[in-house]
């Protein structure tokens, strides 16, 4: 029996569109991201997820601590018993930040991402509030954790010519900068500078398409090998004492990020789904786990089906390779409609099976946690039933961004 085939006799009583998640090839993938870390702990980054129970799954995998996309979130984490939570971004949400000032938990197991001045200045606000308006912290709250995000793209040179490569980021670069800004952090009372963030997009997120793409990625690695460095020695001797925490990585880059000096953890979490912008990798082998099911509901012609709903496009540069995939062998999306608002038109490939209404087809998003925005539920799969139905971060009345 195919994959398409079990999931279709798991979800034959439910209408769709629905989503599911393979529990066997999610624990798989689950142990495997680990392997690839080589020991060094790996963080679940929840945007890639957006289900609490599956966030809590990897934890219980083995994953240590949650990479949150929002303050808001890492908060209602903390407040559903998650522990060590560290804010991937820098944020300006003013309640979040003054619910996190005066929250004592919260100010043990959250840690804040900055990359400028201007956002401890709103720390500084909030914590001054929580203080009751006096200038210093208070003593009987712990200090507020501040992890700095520098810059980890590539930049080149060919004579004249300089480029870019990679996500512009932060402001951070440079060990000159980096220890600027930690100077800050120490300086502000009730906050310390727990570590130093460095995610090399250019390597965890890119595909291994081409010869050059994989000549950027040797580059990349080399020249953050030896930055990072750098900045942590500075940070260190800015603060008077070692760097607790020094991130990096993806799924795409797990083998090299966690083999880099100074790294004490790298992050994972499209790896869990395995999407389909994963599917150009040569560093592991995708192990999809996330798919959603629609119904035909027309058939308007020999070699056509259209199916109800399916617009499910990711985040990025608009085009192709931010479409859903067919899961369904034979079929795929049409290039002049894609994915539809309501109605998905599907044309069959030479010798695929046709399809009739009601037939089920599945599909696989472009990114990972983004399909979990689109469903209230998810359908957790082992073999030919399901074993567990829960809500996504949507279901639970949560949306962060």
């Amino acid at each position: 029996m195919t994959l398409t085939e079990r999931l279709t006799r798991a979800t034959a009583h439910l209408p769709a569109p629905v989503a599911v998640v393979d529990l066997d090839a999610f624990d798989a993938n689950a142990a495997d991201l680990r392997r690839r870390a080589r020991g060094v702990p790996v963080r679940v980054a929840s945007k890639s997820v957006r289900v609490r129970s599956l966030v809590g799954r990897a934890l219980d995998a083995g994953f240590e601590g949650v990479m949150a996309f929002s303050l808001a979130e890492a908060l209602w984490l903390v407040q559903e018993g998650v522990r060590d939570v560290l804010v991937g971004y820098p944020t300006v949400d003013r309640d979040a930040l003054a619910r996190l000032a005066a929250d004592v938990r919260a100010r043990r197991e959250v840690t804040l991402m900055v990359d400028d001045v201007a956002q401890l200045d709103l720390l500084r606000t909030a914590l001054r509030q929580a203080g009751g308006g006096a200038g210093s912290a208070r003593a009987d709250l712990p200090d507020v954790a501040v992890c700095l995000d520098v810059d980890a793209s590539l930049r080149a040179a060919v004579g004249p010519v300089r480029v870019h490569l990679g996500t512009r980021r932060s402001p951070l670069r440079s060990p000159d900068d980096a220890a600027a800004l930690a100077r800050h952090v120490e300086a502000l009372p009730g906050a310390r500078l727990r570590g130093l963030m460095f995610y090399e997009a250019q390597v965890a997120g890119l595909p291994d398409t081409n010869p050059a793409v994989r000549l950027v990625k040797r580059l990349s690695v080399t020249e953050l090998d030896r930055r990072r460095g750098q900045v942590v020695e500075a940070v260190r001797a800015t603060v008077g004492r070692d760097v607790e925490l020094v991130n990096s990585g993806g799924t795409g880059s797990l083998e090299t990020s966690s083999a880099g000096p100074a790294v004490t953890e790298v992050t994972a979490g499209s790896g869990l789904f395995v999407p389909g912008l994963f599917d150009g990798y040569r560093s592991f082998d995708p192990r999809p786990s996330a798919f959603f099911g629609l119904d035909v509901a027309r058939v308007p012609g020999p070699g056509w089906a259209t199916a109800f709903g399916g617009g499910y496009v990711a985040s990025g540069p608009a085009g192709r390779s931010r479409l859903p995939r067919l899961a369904t062998p034979g079929w795929s999306l049409t290039g002049t409609e894609g994915a539809g608002e309501v109605m998905t038109p599907l044309r069959r490939r030479r010798g695929a099976p046709s399809l009739e209404v009601g037939d089920r087809v599945w599909l696989r998003h472009a990114k990972a946690g983004e399909l979990m925005e689109r469903f209230d539920v998810v359908h957790l799969v082992r073999g030919e039933e399901i074993v567990e139905t829960v809500p996504t971060y949507r279901g639970e009345g949560r949306t962060f961004g």
